[in-house]
């Protein structure tokens, strides 16, 4: 007969539940977070224990790794042996741990992250230090607990009698806990816990007074006191870590900066590399070579600088884009009781001190069991030798050592103990001499009784106990803080001039969004000759700037562009730019209305809208300074179907003039226009009817008397001086610039300020294009239409005027 199939049917979810559940529990307490009380983990503490019982202590000679390894994954830790050996070399690695608790012969590995040479290779043995983690576990001060194959035990927790979990820290990832906890100066970790055993209820401040934060193996500096504070008060807090550098004078006028510290934890090799692919890849500019200069004296790498570089920028660039400065997470986790518990300053510390009473009070009872014992053996020793001779007679005419020990026992009042010390006797024992040790070792158990029990009754004197160990591991193994703290964190500044390259360009865009920059020499050589420009496209701005330098790009729909001279694509003149949505996205019917160049945003100095609905707005140009280009930002909030005609860049003393489609114009000071927010709609410009709408707004400085030229829908083009016109207020109706007809009146399709080198051109809506000279144009008085341009009839309406752009030097000082 077949056996019966015997299973569960269980829910995949349950079963899965079950198992991560245990697995997390495992790797919780039994892998990657440290005790709160020897601050080791698991695999390092065995690793401890087993070099300790094998004997292989400071003292002695090192011994081969892999024998170490062997007995670890042997007796107590059922692991791989490369995480074994992983954890071993890391405890022996200076630039890792304050104070290490294993002494490694051979290569353990590198601050460049150069893996250690295989355990065959090296040899090991426990620190002078590692030794007071494991100071009188013979003396059953820590419980033991079978291990894995229960054929020995292991210790639960090591004695650790200083506090290793603040000195050296822990860093580990488990399930659903990290932990981060940073190393620490011995000496100062010492005078923390005595503070906590003199005060229990000892603010974080005072603390802070003693333990006053981090001491990384490398040094460094460490800004942000109150990142550590709030660590040290609840477990997390965050602080910036900086490597130690400086800026030396060398030959030729030049300048390096010298790094001899790194942050804590960072791979020095990763960091040159860096600094090497900014220099090669020309992010920062100024640098001449970068090299790792370090040997046996100490980590050195050198950044050689160009003549006349920015020092300063360079050293706070290389902070800000480079593991230089990194920001260091506190996150004290660590098992208290069995569980992952975040742990702030006070709770580390007191977990701490009640370890070390419970230590102290087991080794205490440890010793005065056994002082009790042989004060017990020493006084059935004394009263033997009073009593010798019967003693020896009784014991030569006994039959063998049980039957001397009962006949002793019966005889003479004597303890099972006290006999069998008694036949254990050697002859040598029994001369004067002995007689007096004994008595005065008799006297000193009886004062190591007393000692033992005072110290059990008085819990105050427990504590000076810890304390004068503690002060006396302090005194031994304390040395110079090597972290320097400070209180605020420095905000990181650095011109452009550092990051790019100064060098002079022609910057052009176009209204359908072409911007390239172009150099001098391409310009030049097209001898100003005709840009690369798709049909029906043309200029909205073309300027010499430096790469330095920023050009703000306005669009019709009231959003602006801020764009870095430096991030437009390098395009030779005769070739059509890039398009600005490869930069920037920009909606499809978005258009480039008007190009601002600005080299300076800290000046007094303000920009001015026009909107096709009538609204003007002033605001402050260094509103418009923005911290990144990856998007298009707002410029102005516009209204319903309202959209953008134009955008001027004044200094505050300038005119404006604002002409609609039914030839009325309005001339008034910028001043009555009030200054508003980035985001603001702006005010009423001029007074319009139905059916009517701005074409156009131009500003002009207040002292110029510029002539005016304007282009009807009809072809029409003619010109006027301003003194026609009276300078009035903000959003009146203005003066008619064009006479009425009865049929086919002219409509107003551009008007310009010119001077005597400006071109306005025209295109109609069959797409014929034309340019004038408005200055050949003789002037005509308000009330006339101007003289045709072109037949409308044969070529068809004017759709669109501009004013070319003129090839300018914004910034020529």
């Amino acid at each position: 007969m077949a056996q019966a199939e015997n299973y569960l049917d269980l829910p995949l979810e349950e079963v899965l539940g079950d198992r991560f559940g245990r697995y997390s529990k495992y790797i919780i307490q039994e892998r990657a977070l440290p005790d709160a009380r020897d601050g080791l983990k698991p695999v390092q503490r065995r690793i401890l224990y087993a070099m300790n019982e094998e004997k292989n202590t400071h003292d002695k000679n090192f011994r081969k790794s892999a024998k170490t390894v062997g007995t670890v994954i042997g007796n107590y830790h059922p692991h791989g042996d490369s995480s074994v050996y992983d954890a071993m070399v890391r405890l022996s690695q200076d630039w890792k741990v304050r104070s290490s608790l294993v002494e490694m012969h051979g290569n353990n590995g590198s601050i460049d992250g150069d893996p250690p040479a295989a355990m065959r290779y090296t040899e090991a043995r426990l620190s002078s230090i590692a030794s007071i983690m494991l100071r009188d576990i013979e003396k059953e001060t820590v419980d033991f607990i079978p291990n894995f194959d229960d054929t020995i035990t292991e210790p639960v927790v090591l004695p650790a009698k200083f506090p290793n979990l603040l000195v050296n820290g822990s860093t580990g990832i488990s399930a659903g806990y990290a932990t981060d906890i940073p190393p620490h100066n011995l000496a100062e970790v010492v005078d923390a816990v005595i503070a906590k055993i003199d005060k229990p209820s000892v603010t974080v401040d005072k603390l802070m007074e003693f333990l006053k934060g981090p001491d990384f193996p490398t040094g460094g500096t460490i800004q942000g006191v109150d990142g550590i504070r709030k660590a040290y008060e609840t477990g997390k807090g965050k602080v910036v870590v900086r490597g130690k550098a400086s800026i030396e004078d060398v030959r030729g006028g030049r300048q390096q900066i010298v790094i001899d510290e790194i942050p804590y934890d960072v791979n020095k090799a990763g960091l040159v590399k860096k600094m090497d692919e900014l220099y090669i890849d020309r992010k920062v500019e100024g640098i001449a070579e970068v090299r790792d200069e370090t040997d046996r004296t100490g980590l050195r790498i050198v950044i050689e600088l160009k003549k006349e570089a920015n020092s300063e920028g360079i050293l706070n660039y290389l902070y800000k884009n480079t593991d230089l400065q990194v920001t260091y997470n506190f996150n004290m986790v660590a098992i208290q009781g069995k569980t992952p518990k975040l742990l702030s300053l006070p709770e580390i510390l007191d977990s701490y001190v009640a370890h070390q009473k419970d230590v102290l009070t087991r080794q205490t009872v440890y010793d005065l069991n056994k002082a009790k014992d042989r004060a017990h053996i020493v006084d059935g020793l004394i009263k033997a030798v009073s009593i010798l001779d019967e003693l020896i007679a009784t014991i030569r005419s006994s039959d063998d050592k049980q039957d001397a020990k009962k006949r002793i026992i019966a005889t003479y009042n004597f303890t099972e103990a006290q006999a069998e010390a008694i036949v254990m006797l050697q002859l040598y024992r029994l001369t004067n001499t002995d007689v007096t040790s004994l008595e005065q070792e008799a006297e000193d158990l009886k004062k190591r009784i007393n000692e033992y029990e005072s110290l059990l009754s008085s819990e105050k004197k427990l504590l000076q106990h810890i304390k004068k160990g503690l002060r006396q591991i302090k005194k031994s193994y304390a040395d110079e803080r090597r972290t320097i703290l400070e209180k605020d964190i420095e905000e990181l500044t650095f011109n452009i001039e550092v990051t790019v390259a100064s060098e002079d360009v022609v910057v052009s865009s176009t209204k359908d969004g072409y911007v390239k920059r172009t150099s001098t020499r391409s310009y030049s050589a097209s001898n100003g000759g005709d840009p690369g420009i798709k049909e029906g496209d043309h200029l909205v701005g073309l300027f010499e700037l430096n790469t330095t330098d920023h050009v703000l790009l306005f669009t019709n729909k009231g959003k602006y562009i801020y764009l870095p001279v430096h991030v437009l694509p390098d395009i030779k003149w005769k070739d059509i730019g890039q398009h600005i949505s490869n930069i920037v996205s920009i909606g499809r019917d978005e258009r480039i209305i008007q190009s601002v160049p600005v080299r300076n945003f800290e000046e007094e100095q303000y920009l001015i809208f026009f909107t096709r609905n009538g609204v003007v707005k002033r605001s402050e140009l260094s509103l418009y300074k923005a911290q990144r280009y990856s998007k298009a930002l707002i410029a102005l909030n516009l209204k319903d179907d309202d959209e953008v005609i134009d955008v001027f860049h004044t200094n505050g003393h300038c005119d404006v003039f604002i002409a609609s489609n039914k030839g009325f114009g309005l001339w008034y000071h910028e001043s009555e226009i009030s200054i508003v927010g980035q985001r603001a709609a702006g005010v009423k410009a001029i007074k319009l009817k139905n059916d009517e709408h701005v074409v156009n707004g131009q500003v002009f400085d207040e002292l110029a008397e510029p002539s005016i030229a304007v282009v009807t829908h009809r072809g029409a083009a003619k010109r006027m001086k301003l003194n026609q016109f009276e300078k009035s207020s903000r959003a009146n109706r203005g003066v008619t610039m064009l006479r009425e007809l009865k049929t086919k009146a002219h409509r107003l399709r551009g008007l310009f300020m010119i001077d005597e080198h400006d071109i306005i051109c025209f295109r109609t809506n069959q797409g014929v294009t034309h340019s004038i000279f408005p200055l050949e144009l003789s002037v005509s008085d308000r009330y006339s239409n101007g003289s045709f341009v072109i037949d409308s009839d044969h070529r068809g309406e004017v759709a669109e005027v501009w004013k070319e752009p003129i090839y300018q030097k914004p910034f020529e000082d």
